[in-house]
């Protein structure tokens, strides 16, 4: 070869590789996420964990629901950008710590919590040690949240829920023999129960007996239909989700016992559950702080969104994840959140402080603010089903 077109070759070869070095090392062009990202843009991965598979996947489902919804809005505003990615964690704790730990492998920068209590006390447990910012959608056990400052709560504790159920039910007058029946293995139902009895002694509600069931029992419930009949009681509140009750309606029907029903958030989602015949759960009233009937422009918006993904009307569910993907948003942008500058333990202790200072308006609550426990401050409201959707009262 001659030195001339070894030169040329040579210089052919230098542009080529100078092209290389100054494109990263990719010859591909680099593409927007959806919404319309540009270059330079925050971006943000948020995980979580929820079922999206098994018996409690209507809650998972829809949180996961209204989290994509929010997520497709705030990547359409051309700011901060979300990634989202949320395992199944099928209402399981083992899996859940499973879940968690591919999120962290994915390279999570914050944690849009775990839908439900059990699988929550353990993943709020890994990312207390590991300093991830969680906000959980529902779950609200106060187990989740104690002793740890890095993790808040989108929804009402347990023990609130119990305080308020009673203090409503004596308000309105709509029982005057209260019979309840909890599942005593299971934290949430006993965190609402514990305080629902207490603040329902200091109302003067009359319980005239109290019936419980537990994961290897929560299919035959004739023995706790029966005492609350036999017991003359006129309400019954059921601290539990939607499964066990679904049952205990369908169970009650078959009798003839007709009491009024009151259920709280974990009962939301039983209008959609495979199966079941939703005139059984005509008159049943929810204590919940998102009702779909509400005529505000953003919850008819988000309805209508919903409604034409999903083919269904969003439960309260659907409306605490949309809610906490506006939340840690809110909070991200405020506090300048870039995961390209700032380690995960960084964001963290960012987004607590904006979280303890700051006020948010979203579906399940106008001014919303949260304390240094994590506990939500927020109104809540109770629903009534009637002709199969839920109607404020």
């Amino acid at each position: 070869m001659n030195m001339k077109k070894f030169f040329a070759i040579f210089l052919a070869a230098m542009m080529i590789f100078s092209l290389a070095a100054c494109s990263g090392g990719s010859t591909e062009p680099a593409q927007p996420a959806d919404g319309g990202e540009s270059e330079g843009a925050v971006t943000i991965k948020i995980g979580a964990t929820g079922p999206l598979t098994g018996g409690a996947a209507i809650y998972g489902q829809a949180v996961k629901n209204g989290a994509e919804i929010a997520v497709e809005e705030v990547n359409a505003m051309g700011g901060i950008q979300f990634e989202f990615n949320m395992q199944d964690d099928t209402h399981d704790p083992e899996k859940a710590e499973n879940a968690y730990n591919a999120l962290v492998d994915w390279g999570m920068d914050m944690m849009m919590g775990t839908v439900t209590s059990a699988p929550a006390e353990v993943t709020s447990a890994d990312a207390y040690a590991d300093r991830y910012f969680f906000l959980t959608p529902s779950a609200s056990s106060t187990n989740v949240i104690d002793g740890k400052d890095n993790v808040f709560q989108m929804c009402f504790t347990d023990p609130n829920q119990g305080t308020g159920s009673a203090t409503y039910i004596s308000e309105k007058n709509l029982g005057s023999k209260i019979a309840i029946i909890w599942k005593n293995d299971d934290s949430y139902s006993t965190g609402i129960r514990n305080t629902f009895v207490e603040q329902a002694a200091a109302l003067g509600l009359e319980i005239v007996t109290e019936e419980t069931f537990t994961e290897a029992t929560k299919t035959d419930f004739s023995v706790q239909i029966s005492k609350c009949q036999e017991a003359g009681a006129d309400l019954v509140f059921l601290p539990m989700y939607y499964e066990p009750a679904s049952l205990i309606l369908n169970q009650a029907n078959a009798v003839g016992y007709a009491p009024t029903w009151f259920g709280v958030d974990g009962m939301d989602g039983i209008l959609t559950m495979e199966g079941f015949d939703t005139s059984l759960a005509e008159g049943v009233i929810v204590l919940t702080p998102y009702s779909a009937d509400d005529s505000s422009a953003l919850n008819q918006n988000f309805v209508k969104k919903y409604q034409d993904k999903f083919g269904e009307v969003p439960n309260q569910f659907a409306a605490d994840g949309y809610d906490c993907i506006y939340a840690m948003y809110k909070a991200a942008t405020e506090a300048g959140i870039d995961p390209a500058s700032m380690d995960h333990s960084a964001i963290c202790d960012a987004m607590v402080a904006k979280f303890t200072s700051m006020t948010f308006d979203g579906l399940t609550g106008a001014s919303m603010t949260w304390g240094k426990d994590g506990t939500v401050s927020k109104l809540p409201n109770a629903v009534v089903i009637q002709n199969g959707v839920y109607v404020g009262m």
